[in-house]
């Protein structure tokens, strides 16, 4: 089973950065579930008691998707999401559990304010398409964040992506010439591409520019190679600091100005809050493409931080054509609501309108199974 998801290959740090220190940074964020010290970890049969899996069309395709595919958890303290994304093995799949575990069955940790700032999502759409993209956020948009650097299924930049790029993010700044833009590239460019496109783009003025390449050492000489040509960009980092076994090392490093923190990759909003806590760098929340249920762990976690310096990457239900939750988790005006302690309750209609067939909830069952079989053995 192998329903349509978005690629996300693997771009795991450098064998190389990973220091003899490692160990002990990690060693001092909060253990997942069923690690010594950590949470108590539910059986699956419990996890899986009330799951529904749901297929949500999208309105765009993005990053090579038409449709997202999750599945819904209910706990003692509520609901929870686990939607690690196909391709994703056991393993990596855990942190995702983790964060589903600490949602339904613990709970989030308490806010320390009420909204959160939140940016619009421009897809790699053509520029002509542009404005009806940003026009699905309504009002109030301060900050953008753009896609670009979008690959073929089969792997490769998509041809003319380059000049597609440029078109798209010179349009969101003509149409909003005071909002802070930003780009995302997936880690889809070589180094050579992430200086020449961040060069052309430098008259933008852009907030930041969002895992340009992979692994660290690559993003530590794009950041380098800019500064070298007067280019300012911050660099952040995404799939360095989600997809790594120390999620720490690139701020070790010093190869990013900041990073990007997603609640359910990093094994939910406590342990995501101590990354943050433990980097020392500013940091910016987004979410995997979950649905409303999983978007509410991300505006828990953005509430619960005590500095919040950049608009969240929160926005992207706005992408969907249904969700589970009515009204859906968007931002109004340019912020999102806190969701206090626990996720908004799914609504039975939409549940009942985007629920999976039974092939797919025999997939999830068994992903659920092996990602509990990592945690069980003390976490991935």
């Amino acid at each position: 089973m192998n329903p349509a998801h978005p690629s996300d290959p693997a771009h795991p740090s450098d064998p190389a950065h990973p220091s003899a220190s490692a160990p002990a940074r990690t060693a001092a964020l909060p253990p997942l579930p069923g690690a010594p010290g950590g949470p108590a970890l539910p059986s699956v049969e419990d996890l899986l008691a009330d799951a529904v899996a749901v297929t949500l069309p999208m309105r765009v395709r993005f990053r090579g998707t038409d449709a997202r595919q999750a599945l819904l958890l209910r706990g003692p303290a509520g609901w929870a999401e686990f939607s690690p994304f196909p391709e994703y093995g056991p393993a990596e799949s855990s942190a995702w559990l983790a964060a589903a575990i600490e949602a339904g069955w613990q709970g989030w940790p308490a806010p320390v304010r009420d909204v959160v700032p939140v940016n619009a999502t421009v897809p790699a759409v053509e520029a002509d398409a542009v404005e009806s993209v940003l026009a699905r956020y309504g009002e109030g948009i301060t900050a953008v964040k753009v896609k670009v650097a979008e690959h073929r299924p089969g792997g490769g930049l998509v041809p003319g992506s380059h000049s597609a790029d440029l078109a798209r993010v010179r349009r969101v700044r003509e149409l909003l010439p005071d909002a802070h833009v930003r780009i995302d590239a997936n880690a889809g460019w070589t180094p050579a591409e992430a200086i020449a496109m961040l060069a052309e783009l430098a008259d933008v003025g852009l907030e930041y520019a969002e895992q340009p390449v992979p692994g660290i050492k690559k993003l530590a000489r794009v950041r380098r190679e800019l500064r070298a040509r007067g280019v300012s960009t911050p660099i952040a980092a995404d799939e360095a600091v989600r997809k790594a076994e120390d999620p720490l090392a690139v701020a070790a490093a010093g190869a990013a100005d900041l990073i990007v923190v997603k609640v359910q990759p990093l094994g939910g909003v406590r342990r995501a809050a101590a990354i943050v806590a433990a980097a020392g760098l500013p940091a910016v929340v987004s979410s995997a493409l979950d649905t409303s249920v999983g978007i509410a762990g991300g505006a828990a976690l953005a509430a619960h931080l005590p500095a919040l310096p950049h608009a969240c990457g929160l926005g992207t239900a706005a992408l969907f054509d249904d969700d589970v939750v009515a009204p859906a988790w968007t931002p109004r005006q340019g912020v999102l609501e806190a969701p206090g302690e626990r996720a908004p309750e799914p609504d039975p209609a939409l549940l009942g309108r985007v629920r999976a067939d039974e092939r797919t909830h025999a997939w999830w069952r068994d992903r659920v199974a092996a990602a509990h079989a990592v945690l069980a053995a003390g976490g991935r």
